[in-house]
């Protein structure tokens, strides 16, 4: 399927309800993944129109060695963000990868608006638009259920994926997300949005076709010891038993967790959110995306009574660190399984769980400052208080009246029209759960997904013995070189102590793509600078990168936050990223 002279891509239309197979770019050049996403935003994108113009492409891409080796199971989305008019990507596992791996696709872009609200059907050898505008206003849950029978296939494989939108994809809130397979995600940066504006409630992709595994011996020697190395050393005991969860407890004993909109970096109340006391009184499985032998997602059992003598409504809730902290700690909730109940509440109106807690936050506190009313808030909103934030959930995530119709553009939009600017937890985009420091907080500002996973600042926050802004650039720079490389294979990042480049080059010389495997830092480079340079072409000004008030008033494990060295690193990162988007 993947060869060495062009990526096979799937260009659908929802304008004229037509598709075609594309014969596009050079994998040994472009990779694949974030690569591969990249060069076709910039063949076929529109930098100069807004994110919602219907002819703007929402790409979906995969790597060279998904399906071929394990964790390989990430698919990249991009698009132009319609939370800050950029450039953008997303990344989420599931069972996508190899769903479009087993249809013969590198890649599927998306491009014009269906003329009613629809689901996109793909697979080897069809494409269909189907309407589905009684599926309106519909939650993420109850789309999924119907889908699951509506495009059931008799050829199917067994490799299908349904992705969805909730209702604040249709509301074009700039944070909704597009949820994956149930429990993973398109999170960040308002993909779901792209996806309501163009009318689309969910896509379908019918992994019904089949691949060759290479011959000979070196494939299934490798493949072997990868394999080993996932599920035989403790390399990845800490993903499957407690999760990233198991990060809540250490993050809070260096004053990194952020609490009540980011107004303390710890608390004692810790324990009754931590990994290890969800595991023990909330905990019913682990799960894994396709072709993941680790099994990291980890499923909490939500018991709701609903009725008198001991009437009870089960539910099925993923959970991760990162919603813990933005449903919990940043929200002041003390209590598992009411973190529980708020994570349900999001994945049913489709918001990204990061966003929509963080603005939650900021809200709880204007509020408490008299920047904003109750009248406004609709609910009453205080930090603990787990059935306000769940009615405000929906009222956000339906936009239901003027202010939560801001607050879904985003927590500085709302600030900027009522107030509180300085407490708005906002680097680039609400910011994710790690208040390590200086370095972290212009990382997560400036970088490209504005996210903890473009570079490993959190970390080297934790790790840097001096305040070396020079160094600390070079860590970001190279370090988002690096996982480049991943991420146009595409991996898990988890995996990133397995897949270094020199496995990554004997796992692509197995495959018979030596040549890719040789150009690997090159492309990798390549790719980086292609990406900043679209960021910037369609609206991204490094210089103007902003970090509110609110995190130059953080104290961490080291002390109070050091303004100068801050700047240092804001200023030295800024010319690094249009030094790359000059190259």
């Amino acid at each position: 399927m993947w060869t060495k002279e062009h990526f096979r891509v799937l260009h659908v239309d929802l304008t004229a309800r037509k598709s075609k197979v594309l014969e596009f770019g050079s994998p040994v050049d472009v990779l694949g993944g974030s690569g591969l996403a990249a060069a076709l935003y910039e063949e076929y994108g529109l930098p100069t129109e807004p994110a919602h113009h219907p002819d703007q492409p929402l790409i979906f891409a995969i790597g060279p060695l998904t399906g071929s080796f394990p964790l390989m199971s990430k698919v990249v989305c991009a698009f132009k963000s319609p939370y800050h008019e950029q450039y953008a990507e997303s990344h989420a596992g599931g069972r996508m990868a190899l769903a479009l791996r087993f249809a013969g696709y590198h890649a599927l872009m998306i491009t014009g608006r269906a003329s009613t609200l629809s689901v996109l059907h793909v697979g080897s050898r069809a494409m269909n638009i189907v309407d589905v505008h009684y599926l309106r206003g519909k939650d993420v849950f109850s789309t999924g259920k119907l889908l699951r029978t509506l495009t059931r296939s008799s050829d199917s494989r067994g490799h299908r994926s349904i992705i969805r939108i909730g209702p604040a994809g249709e509301k074009l809130s700039s944070y909704a997300c597009i949820n994956v397979d149930t429990y993973r995600h398109f999170g960040r940066l308002g993909a779901g949005a792209v996806m309501g504006n163009k009318n689309l409630k969910a896509v379908a992709v019918e992994g019904d076709a089949d691949f060759d595994l290479p011959a000979g011996t070196n494939y299934a020697k490798l493949y072997k010891d990868f394999f080993q190395q996932v599920t035989a050393t403790d390399m990845m005991r800490k993903y499957h038993d407690l999760g990233t969860p198991q990060n809540i407890i250490p993050l809070n004993e260096l004053k990194s967790l952020p609490w009540r909109n980011l107004q303390a970096t710890s608390d004692k109340a810790v324990d009754k959110i931590s990994g290890e006391t969800f595991a023990e009184e909330l905990l019913l499985r682990q799960t894994a995306c396709s072709g993941c032998p680790v099994g990291c997602i980890h499923i909490g059992l939500l018991r709701q009574q609903f009725a008198k003598d001991h009437e009870f409504l089960y539910r099925q809730v993923s959970y991760d660190y990162e919603p813990i902290f933005a449903m919990g700690s940043m929200l002041g909730l003390d209590t598992a399984s009411n973190v529980l109940v708020l994570l349900e509440e999001t994945e049913k109106v489709g918001l990204d769980v990061m966003s929509a807690g963080v603005a939650l936050a900021w809200a709880t506190e204007a509020l408490e400052k008299g920047v904003i009313s109750q009248e406004e808030t609709l609910v009453p909103l205080k930090f603990g208080d787990v059935m306000g934030y769940a009615q405000a959930i929906r009222h956000l995530g339906f936009a239901d009246n003027e202010f939560y119709k801001t607050l879904a553009q985003g927590s500085l939009v709302a600030a900027a029209k009522y107030g509180g600017e300085d407490f708005a937890c906002v680097l680039g985009q609400e910011m994710a759960g790690y208040a390590t420091g200086e370095v972290y907080f212009v990382s997560q500002a400036t970088s490209f997904r504005h996210s903890h996973l473009d570079t490993g600042a959190y970390s080297y926050d934790q790790k840097r013995k001096d305040q070396n802004a020079e160094a600390a650039i070079d860590f970001l720079v190279e370090d988002e070189r690096g996982r480049l490389e991943l991420c146009s294979m595409v991996s898990c990042l988890f995996a990133r102590s397995v897949y270094k480049q020199e496995a990554l080059q004997e796992a692509l010389a197995s495959l018979e793509l030596t040549e890719m495997g040789d150009n690997l830092a090159q492309a990798s480079t390549n790719v980086q600078q292609k990406r900043w340079k679209l960021k910037i072409a369609t609206g991204f000004d490094p210089d103007k990168v902003k970090i509110p008030k609110r995190f130059t008033e953080v104290e961490t494990w080291r002390g109070k936050i050091d303004m100068d060295f801050m700047r240092d690193v804001q200023q030295r990162y800024a010319t690094a990223v249009k030094k790359l988007a000059a190259s």
